[in-house]
């Protein structure tokens, strides 16, 4: 991966979209995904960024949270990381399919699983220290 960009925000909501618009600025400058996969990118930013403030205010972490885009070699790897309290993982719930009537009355909850669904591949280290959240893009 040779070009990236990295932010650090305060934990508040109105800095969402910056980091959308660094994130695809970045992306568009160093050409390795199609305009539809950025698209994607930018909704699986802004979910990992919102979760990532969610868990600082609630934690009261003053921190800031950082995002770091690398790219290169037809590949998007994004990390959003926060030093909120941290979460089990193993314990996220299975969202129900996209068609199903029970998944309407869902309001929140279903970051991770849209940066699943949208991403070619994801990871998450989560504990007493924060929670990284990890996924990448990929040129077909």
């Amino acid at each position: 991966m040779s070009d990236g960009v990295e932010i650090e925000i305060p934990p508040r909501a109105d800095y969402v979209s910056l980091v959308r618009l660094v994130v695809a600025a970045a992306v568009e400058l160093a050409p390795s995904l199609e305009p539809s996969r950025i698209d994607d990118l930018r909704v699986a930013v802004s979910e990992a960024t919102t979760n990532a403030i969610q868990a600082h205010i609630r934690s009261g972490c003053r921190g800031r949270v950082k995002v770091c885009c690398r790219c290169g070699d037809g590949k998007v790897l994004v990390t959003v990381r926060d030093d909120g309290g941290g979460f089990d993982v193993d314990a996220l719930p299975e969202m129900p399919p996209p068609e199903s009537p029970a998944r309407l009355g869902r309001e929140s909850g279903m970051g991770i699983s849209i940066i699943r669904t949208l991403a070619d591949g994801s990871s998450i280290d989560s504990g007493p220290q924060g929670t990284e959240v990890r996924f990448y893009f990929e040129q077909p």
